[in-house]
């Protein structure tokens, strides 16, 4: 509320995020759709055997490309992306929330910087000033082998890790269900 109040949050000595602890890790690894935690600068830093069939595995992406910005503001994303513009105000609108309560740090200044010379897209929202919540959204995907999934997202904040969040994908229908099913599967992970 202070935010959209007054447009400056208070001042807030930036603190690294906490590692993913083997508990959080664990909450992932027994879920059964996918999900991932990902820090303030939208880092993905940790996942799950169905995130990985699903969404792929993070774990052969070098660590810098596993940014969720620079994954949606990356040239191209316009062709892998459904609804890409939608994806990237909400992603951009969720990441101004998110610098503001976990504090502004060199690594969030530094994507800014980096995506302000790189992505005209991502001048114009930022510009644009929008804030808000990452809130629940649909995400749909195409696999050839199962064809379309729909997503749905629940956001969850991880208690006592300065600014990680959960996000957690279910399946919007029995078919969604039942193809995640089958990747899982299929991946053997």
């Amino acid at each position: 509320m202070f935010l959209l109040a007054h447009d400056r949050p208070p001042p807030r000595k930036p603190a690294p995020p906490v590692a993913v602890t083997p508990s959080l890790q664990r909450v992932l690894d027994n879920l059964s759709v996918p999900a991932f935690v990902k820090t303030p600068t939208f880092q993905i830093v940790a996942w799950n055997r169905a995130a990985v069939a699903v969404l792929g595995d993070y774990a052969v992406v070098p660590e810098r490309d596993r940014n969720l910005l620079r994954r949606v503001f990356q040239p191209g994303s316009e062709d892998k992306v459904h609804d890409v513009e939608d994806v990237r105000r909400t992603c951009l609108a969720s990441f101004r929330v998110d610098i503001a309560r976990a504090g502004q740090s060199d690594e969030a200044t530094a994507l800014i910087d980096e995506l302000m010379e790189t992505s005209p897209d991502f001048r114009r929202l930022w510009d644009e000033g929008e804030i808000r919540s990452h809130g629940g959204f649909q995400k749909r995907l195409v696999r050839p082998d199962v064809g379309e999934i729909v997503l749905e997202s629940s956001v969850f904040h991880v208690e006592g890790s300065d600014g990680l969040s959960m996000f957690v994908f279910s399946p919007a229908n029995e078919a969604s269900a039942r193809a995640i099913a089958q990747l899982v599967q299929r991946s053997g992970t």
